[in-house]
């Protein structure tokens, strides 16, 4: 049985063109972006106050790191801290690529972002906060994803690769939390066979 040809794809090169002149005060926003402008960049405003506050909570754990194995876990922690500037930066970018302007104002920072600031009193502690933190962070990454879905594919290529670390984050530390704390399960024991 012989196969039905597929139509030829083609663009209609004059019609982008055009497009491209109108509106360029707008810069990367085309009349092709299919988001919702204003709530992608709220959604992404509140994605950068959790990327910032991450890096605070990683700085004061790397700094605040004691105990007998605390040199490995402090680099650790600021291996995170760096990649979580790295996160906001990008989503910073972002939101200007976007026409809006990144939140930096530490006032409201911690009910614009998703995770929380919390210090820990032990090493241990510590660890469980980062790994709360990154398991928060990753869950609603989740939900910006689909938001961005095909409407903006940029933005959802970006939080892809932002929620590849934090779960990258989240192993890290659930394997130290084992580590430290063997009685402290962190994944949960499957009973199916």
């Amino acid at each position: 049985m012989e196969q039905p040809k597929a139509m030829p794809f083609v663009m209609d090169m004059k019609e982008i063109q055009r497009r491209a002149r109108e509106h360029v005060e707008k810069g990367a926003v085309t009349p092709a972006y299919r988001g919702d402008l204003e709530t992608a960049i709220k959604l992404l405003n509140e994605a950068l106050a959790t990327e910032i506050i991450c890096v605070l909570r990683y700085r004061r754990h790397h700094f605040m790191a004691a105990g007998i194995h605390y040199q490995a876990i402090a680099d650790e922690f600021m291996e995170h801290a760096v990649e979580e500037q790295r996160h906001a930066d990008m989503i910073a970018d972002r939101i200007r690529q976007l026409g809006g302007a990144p939140d930096f104002n530490p006032q409201g920072l911690t009910t614009r972002g998703h995770s929380q600031y919390a210090e820990g009193t032990s090493l241990v502690d510590m660890i469980k906060e980062d790994l709360i933190a990154e398991r928060i962070a990753i869950e609603s990454y989740l939900e910006l994803i689909r938001f961005f879905g095909d409407n903006d594919p940029t933005s959802r290529r970006m939080m892809e690769e932002v929620l590849a670390k934090e779960e990258e984050h989240a192993d890290d530390l659930s394997t130290l939390l084992e580590t430290l704390d063997p009685r402290e399960p962190t994944a949960p024991i499957s009973t199916k066979h």
